[in-house]
């Protein structure tokens, strides 16, 4: 059975007003986002201006097809996460259920790409550190290139498996009952994570894939 609707705290007047609060704080919350990955985008900016020929050579050793098919499993999770809002909204139990799910298999699907591609970094010793091992003449400045690779993409990681771990609450609340109209705040709310997670490996992907391909 489906719960009545939200709950009010005690802070708030009304419903309407508690709502957006809670909109206000993750817009606020994606706005620190945006400043945190924007900080990693301006060193990484920096640096690959300043060292071309070997950020160029450097993205070359990472797998652009692994990468590609990641960027395409993110595109359709942002897709299966829009309609998930979508059915939430409708009060559709069942479908918004499957499609919580789907996106949820989506996220598990590209971080499992994500430790292929790192297990292939870690055998060709292109891990920053003492075992990191580069032919070209260019060693120090390629491994600039792989800290920022593991520490923006490492980041984007972790942030898809806090999301994977939302959805996975999500799905368990949908599948009870609890997200019926008007309580999918929580959705929507997580849909609007999911998105910006998917937006930032959209800028990733041609920084760290596609330099210097041509």
């Amino acid at each position: 059975m489906a719960e009545a609707g939200p709950a009010l705290a005690g802070q708030f007047e009304d419903l309407e007003q508690q709502q957006d609060a809670s909109w206000l704080g993750m817009w606020v919350f994606l706005l620190t986002e945006v400043m945190f990955f924007g900080g990693m985008f301006a060193g990484y900016a920096v640096y690959r201006a300043a060292y071309p020929a070997a950020f160029g050579d450097a993205s070359r050793h990472l797998d652009l097809p692994l990468g590609a098919i990641n960027t395409a499993v993110l595109i359709c999770s942002s897709l299966t996460m829009a309609l998930a809002v979508h059915h939430a909204q409708r009060g559709a139990r069942r479908h918004l259920t499957a499609f919580l799910v789907l996106t949820l298999l989506l996220g598990v699907t590209f971080l499992g790409i994500k430790a292929v591609e790192y297990t292939h970094k870690f055998e060709q010793h292109l891990v920053p550190g003492r075992s990191f091992l580069y032919e070209e003449g260019t060693a120090r400045h390629a491994e600039l290139f792989f800290v920022f690779y593991f520490a923006m993409t490492g980041m984007h990681g972790l942030h898809m498996v806090i999301g994977v771990g939302l959805l996975a609450v999500l799905a368990v609340r949908a599948w009870r009952g609890r997200l019926a109209p008007p309580r999918v705040a929580p959705v929507e709310l997580s849909g609007l994570y999911w998105h910006f997670v998917d937006i930032v490996w959209i800028f990733l992907f041609p920084l760290l894939y596609l330099i210097s391909r041509t």
